[in-house]
């Protein structure tokens, strides 16, 4: 075969983890009676069948909340990350209006693009957009931080663990920076929650968003968890569910799964971050041994535990995704919301790596299914598509 690597493994290695996971059995099993006859009441009904509903959600509202180490009234349920983001941020600017012009908002380079794509409408609807800079590690330096504050926005942006990278953020020192400068901090938790010992219970965290597909509950189901409501306004206007603020008949299913999903996150959160580690760092150790010039994006800062994003000179992601996923290896170029770029990570040019670079990144990520095995095999797998990718680009480029 020429040393191309063909071989098909009987199942797809999922290393795909950061942009979504399998709903959990558990889960699903919560869920179904809500799908069902059973359960099927409106909430808001005032009789049996809906109290029966109302139940249900109040009790996935808690296990949000406990899970969290916030109080049940801040959870407030949406259908995902993205509008959780877009919430929390248009919301705070449209709130600070009541004051007077429209509120401006400060947020990391970094950001998903749910996040920047919320700033830029800011700045549509009249408000101020400032982009806070990140070092070369991916993190934001105590004077990037203080140069955002002393404009006094409506509200501060920075997501605790970066999706593209796994670069964990300061949130502690952010989230007391800004309370000490009277600015609401929002954080995207997304893929910190159930993945880290992230606890707001003694953060002065003003907004979090949490998505449930993250940790093995259903797509569609998010939450925005709002400590200060006079803080945000609605961005759907209707009826008086959740406080108003987010009104519509609740997806009482998918909030049950994100409330199950909750439970189990954080009951196993320490155990499967030990192990999930210890897997990348095999990976890592695999991949480096064939091939030694292999960078890895923001390896000079804390990262989670399952996510690892490499750099690989003189191939190109698109290619390279290609070929893995033919050899059974499923891997994304970074973010799973930006399928079809053909332009660069901008949270990797933001940390200032070259975008020839940039340009040969794949990010592979680990969660529960994820066994020593499968790693072996991945590490073989990449290390054999880099080098038919590389071949291949130089007959192109002799041809």
């Amino acid at each position: 075969m020429g040393g191309y690597f063909s071989p098909m493994p009987t199942a797809p290695i999922y290393l795909d983890h950061a942009a979504t996971t399998p709903v959990r059995p558990e889960v699903l099993e919560a869920m179904l009676p809500y799908l069902g006859r059973e359960r099927f009441g409106n909430p808001s009904s005032a009789h049996q069948i809906g109290r029966t509903a109302r139940a249900g959600l109040e009790l996935a509202r808690q296990q949000v909340a406990d899970a969290l180490g916030v109080e049940q009234r801040d959870v407030l349920f949406t259908s995902g990350g993205t509008e959780a983001n877009n919430f929390a941020i248009i919301g705070a600017a449209l709130a600070a209006r009541r004051t007077g012009a429209m509120g401006g908002v400060a947020v990391a380079a970094t950001e998903h693009k749910s996040t920047l794509a919320a700033a830029h409408a800011v700045r549509e609807f009249g408000g101020a957009e400032h982009v806070i800079p990140v070092a070369a590690s991916g993190l934001i330096e105590s004077e990037a931080l203080d140069a955002a504050l002393a404009l006094r926005p409506a509200l501060l942006s920075v997501m605790w663990v970066n999706n593209e990278t796994g670069v964990i953020q300061p949130i502690e020192r952010i989230a007391h920076a800004c309370a000490a400068a009277g600015v609401p901090f929002h954080t995207d938790m997304v893929q910190a929650f159930g993945k880290l010992p992230a606890s707001l219970e003694k953060l002065p965290v003003t907004f979090a968003t949490v998505s449930g597909h993250k940790i093995g509950a259903p797509k569609g189901v998010g939450a925005l968890i709002a400590r200060d409501r006079s803080q945000l306004s609605p961005l759907i206007h209707g009826g008086g569910q959740q406080g108003g603020l987010r009104p519509g008949t609740e997806n009482i299913a998918a909030a049950v799964g994100l409330g199950r999903a909750a439970v189990l996150a954080v009951r196993e959160q320490a155990a499967e971050a030990g192990r999930l580690e210890a897997l990348r760092t095999e990976l890592l150790r695999r991949i480096r041994t064939a091939l030694p010039e292999v960078a890895v994006a923001g390896e000079a800062a804390p990262r989670a535990p399952y996510i690892l994003n490499l750099l690989i000179p003189g191939a190109d992601s698109e290619a390279l995704l290609m070929h893995l996923d033919l050899a059974g290896i499923a891997a994304s170029g970074g973010s799973a919301c930006a399928s079809g770029a053909t332009e660069p990570s901008h949270v990797l040019l933001a940390m200032g790596y070259p975008r020839e670079l940039a340009a040969g990144a794949i990010r592979l990520s680990l969660g529960r299914e994820t066994t020593p095995a499968e790693i072996a095999s991945a590490a073989e797998a990449v290390s054999a598509v880099v080098a038919k990718v590389r071949r291949l680009a130089e007959v192109l480029g002799r041809g």
